[in-house]
């Protein structure tokens, strides 16, 4: 049991990168059976995956690690929990092993109870003897830990010697040389070219241009056969989606083929729908890439009308803002039950391959959406996003009302009211005061009446609840629902639209292809192939980055941009610097933000013709929020507490410790409850190094330094307070400029112009805060000013105040428009 003891006191190592081997990991020696020393480790079980492909990657010996065998004990079985129990066994063998069928090589006998298997764990031509091989544990004790044991590290045969790679001087212009199979990466890149409809011919003629161009093959990749690549095509066109005439038989199957792509799966039941995450490896990569420390966002309400079940779609923000899918939620309806369940097994598998990972901020265009279970999840700030009902007004008013003018007068007040409730200065009878306005517009009206009145105290509510979403944000987001609209809704037959198991297999084939290809930096290598299911390109908002100034004429209430393609094609964009602007081109006809109205947009707001965007707006309104809102009790305590010690600190080196005990004791006295709730009568200030006030009374203030005869008035207010002279607490605060301060030890460096910075750790809402109650003008008026020029700091703070924010800010963070 002492073995046991020692195996479960090592500490459980979890690399942050995707993939890790090895070399990435602490080994521990522990006795073993029969007196062997083994070498072990211990990592999460989900990650054994992860270790293998780390392993297979080898640069030294590239190669694979097949299973060569493996004991499973049964859900259902009833196992006493012993401390040395196994829930699983795996034995991973390198791929070039153990049977050696090189000339006098030994090949494992035969047994009589073997069964042979259809594919072999190995090319046999492949085997050369090697012996490189380690085992993996799942314990009764810990599931959800692996042991590994690794004591056969080398790729060398039975004889001590190195039998393939590199090191093996007779593998020399053999296959041995290289990895026996394919990486995952080129299968992947087959497969989706394959899907999206790129011969194998053309395939094979780009590869090998490729390796020609590098002087030759130099990994197993180069290797790539006409022949691998013909029989995937062959598979992918006689598969089918159909596994069952049962629908939710068919789904089950291809879950069961599929665990990989599959986060999180729940069948029907008495008290729950049916529920289907769908998250391929590849999609996992995006999300660690681009989601951490930045934004999610959801488009949670896809295919409604046609499909069976509708689509939630997560999506991340590459670095063209262009928003890449990273999940599809599959369900007849969301609860919150249900939606908290899908949200912690993504997140958990998602921490499973980086702990550190962490979102900014969580985007929904829902109104109806569990922001709490949001919160709960993924701890993150929650933004909301506009663009899908602003696309409905937009595409039915261009539909509804075939005047120019009209459309133009209507999608002004429109973007007016939400702008309005945006800044909570209006509430849902805006809408009402709309209608009276325009009820001559009658077709639009009774669609708005019916389809968005009922609708709008939900939105009012979260709108005032929530930060909206940037512009680019809401552009990035349409494009990815026009792009999805293209590359499901596409076929002839619709009735496969009421199949579940047809939507599966679309999503996790042809759609992901096209999304993988969007990403591929060597797609245009294949544009002959390009069809209308590509629909890549570049947003709307990046389109507008290339339309210059020249282009753009501003008249009183229009505005026209020259076409870059062809001069002769002028657009006519009717209220210029709203995102509510409408534009007379093709696709802006169709409901959707276009280019020429994000140019206006920017054009107006750099010439200083419109406002900052709505998100401006709250940004600036939770940074002032931010600063003025006082902290608890303890904390302004504390922060006294701090700024105290280190005054006395400074006077004991100039005066000597004589009475410090006596000063410390009456600082104490002085540093009582203090009332902070009252917000108005705390001021804020941005003060340099070179001017930070302590104290004020009536506009005169008093500085700190090192002065013994200033210090020593200093101290003599606060004996002041201690004295008994009780002051009105609300009438010395108003009296009292903010100090600003950090706890010891203090750490910033105030060195710019935007004052010091608080250290995390002090909390999420940094501020000024007055701290010292008094009541004595003349101590106030006879205190010469000095600088408080050495306070010790160690956090740099070369930015300003409005700039810098910590990132646990809360749910005050937003999405900034970067046109401002």
């Amino acid at each position: 049991m002492a073995r046991w003891d020692q195996i479960l006191s090592l500490p459980v190592q979890n690399p942050p990168t995707l993939e890790f081997s090895a070399t990435d990991l602490v080994w521990s020696r522990i006795e073993g059976w029969r007196d062997n020393i083994d070498r072990l480790a211990l990592i999460p079980f989900a990650r054994v995956d992860d270790f293998v492909r780390g392993e297979s990657n080898n640069k030294e010996c590239p190669t694979r690690f097949h299973v060569e065998a493996r004991r499973r004990r049964a859900p259902d079985m009833a196992c006493k929990p012993k401390v040395d129990g196994i829930l699983e066994y795996i034995l991973y063998w390198c791929s070039f092993g153990p049977d050696d069928h090189r000339k006098g090589g030994i090949v494992r006998p035969s047994r009589k109870t073997y069964v042979p298997k259809n594919k072999s764990a190995g090319r046999p031509n492949t085997k050369r003897g090697c012996t490189c091989h380690f085992i993996v544990k799942r314990l009764i004790a810990e599931p959800t830990i692996a042991l590994i044991i690794y004591n056969q590290d080398q790729h060398i045969d039975k004889k001590g010697v190195a039998c393939h790679g590199p090191q093996d001087k007779k593998a020399a212009g053999t296959r041995a040389m290289y990895a026996p199979y394919i990486s995952e990466e080129l299968r992947l890149k087959v497969h989706c070219l394959l899907y999206v409809g790129v011969s194998v011919e053309t395939i094979m003629q780009r590869h090998n241009e490729s390796v020609e161009k590098q002087g030759g093959p130099c990994n197993r990749d180069d290797l790539l056969t006409h022949r691998y690549v013909r029989r995937q095509e062959r598979w992918i066109r006689r598969s089918t989606y159909e596994l069952n005439p049962d629908d939710a038989v068919s789904i089950n199957m291809w879950v069961e083929a599929h665990p990989n792509h599959v986060f999180f799966h729940e069948d029907f039941s008495d008290s729950s729908p049916f529920v289907l995450g769908i998250q391929t490896e590849w999609q996992l990569q995006q999300m660690i890439r681009f989601g951490n420390r930045s934004l999610l966002a959801s488009d949670s309400k896809f295919g409604t009308n046609k499909l069976k079940y509708p689509i939630r779609s997560l999506v991340v923000f590459n670095s063209d803002n262009k928003a890449i899918p990273v999940a599809w939620i599959i369900s007849p309806r969301f609860s919150r039950e249900e939606t908290v369940r899908w949200m912690r097994a993504l997140f958990n598998r998602v921490h499973s391959k980086d702990p550190a990972w962490k979102l900014a901020g969580f985007v929904i265009d829902d109104p109806l959406a569990d922001v709490a279970a949001i919160r709960e999840v993924f701890q993150c700030p929650v933004l909301i996003c506009f663009w899908r009902v602003r696309h409905a007004w937009h595409k039915n008013l261009m539909t509804r009302c075939s005047n120019v003018d009209r459309r133009a007068a209507i999608s002004q007040s429109l973007g007016q009211a939400v702008s309005n409730i945006c800044k909570s200065l209006k509430s849902v009878a805006v809408f009402e005061a709309f209608m009276n306005n325009f009820e001559d517009a009658d077709d639009f009206l009774d669609y708005f009446k019916a389809v968005w009145y009922p609708r709008l105290s939900s939105w009012v509510s979260k709108l005032h609840a929530l930060p909206l979403a940037s512009q680019e944000t809401c552009a990035a987001m349409e494009f990815y629902h026009n792009q999805l609209k293209r590359r499901i809704l596409n076929v002839k037959d619709t009735c496969v639209y009421q199949r579940a198991d047809w939507l599966v297999d679309k999503l996790g084939t042809k759609v992901h292809a096209y999304f993988w290809l969007d990403e591929y930096s060597g797609k245009e290598a294949f544009a002959r192939y390009r069809r209308d299911e590509w629909a890549s390109g570049l947003t709307a908002w990046r389109k507008a980055l290339a339309i210059e100034d020249v282009d753009v004429t501003l008249n009183d209430h229009c505005a026209k941009i020259t076409d870059r393609e062809n001069c002769n094609v002028t657009h006519v964009i009717w209220n210029p610097g709203s995102e509510y602007a409408i534009c007379d081109c093709a696709w802006a006809e169709m409901g959707n933000l276009c280019e020429h109205v994000f140019k206006t947009i920017k054009f107006c707001r750099d010439n200083g013709a419109v406002e900052p965007s709505v998100s401006m707006f709250q940004f600036n309104r939770a940074l002032q929020k931010m600063l003025t809102c006082p902290p608890f009790d303890s904390l302004v305590r504390d922060h006294a507490v701090s700024l105290a010690v280190w005054v006395q600190t400074q006077l004991n080196a100039q005066i000597g410790p004589s009475s410090c005990e006596d000063r410390l004791h009456s600082i104490q006295q002085v540093l009582e409850p203090i009332d902070v709730s009252r917000t108005d009568i705390l001021p804020v200030h941005n003060y340099t190094n070179q001017n930070m006030p302590c104290l004020s009374r009536n506009g005169s203030t008093i500085h700190c330094s090192q002065s013994s005869s200033n210090a020593d008035d200093l101290v003599e207010l606060l004996n002041h307070r201690t004295s008994g002279e009780e002051c009105d607490d609300s009438r010395a605060l108003q009296e009292i400029s903010a100090v600003q301060m950090e706890p010891v030890p203090l750490c910033a460096n105030t060195n710019d112009s935007a004052g010091p910075i608080l250290d995390e750790d002090v909390g999420e809402e940094s501020m000024d805060v007055d701290i010292i109650n008094c009541d004595d003008r003349r101590a106030l008026e006879e205190t010469s000013t000095v600088q408080m020029e050495h306070l010790p700091s160690c956090a740099n703070a070369n930015d300003s105040a409005g700039a810098i924010l910590d990132e646990d800010v809360g749910e005050e963070s937003m999405d900034v428009d970067i046109l401002n």
